[in-house]
């Protein structure tokens, strides 16, 4: 088993920036991959970014120049920063984990860009 815990979502305005964290406890194995992914009111989950424990990356075409992803696997912990929000950026973002001991989703944080 593996737990995850988000921090980091709030309101923001357009233009601003916010950054999400995301720890992995439990089950942790070399191998993984930690990422974000999100879900707007309405529509389906979508990947956000991701990124290996080796360090590949892969990130939505809508948020690329945007939001950047890392990972300090020390702390078993994953960020995503993100800048120049928009109004269509506003989401429950979820961690996601999946690796050895199975695939795991975190309780959702939420992120709403308005003025």
């Amino acid at each position: 088993q593996v737990q995850l815990v988000e921090s980091g979502g709030g309101l923001v305005q357009p233009g601003g920036s916010l950054r999400l964290s995301c720890t992995a406890a439990g089950s942790i194995f070399s191998g993984n991959v930690m990422g974000w992914y999100r879900q707007a009111p309405g529509k389906q989950r979508e990947l956000v970014a991701v990124m290996s424990s080796g360090g590949t990356t892969s990130y939505a075409d809508s948020v690329k120049g945007r939001f950047t992803i890392s990972r300090d696997n020390a702390k078993n912990t994953v960020y995503l920063q993100m800048n120049n929000l928009k109004p269509d950026d506003t989401a429950a973002y979820y961690c996601h984990y999946v690796g050895r001991s199975g695939a795991y989703w975190g309780q959702g944080t939420q992120v709403t860009i308005s003025s």
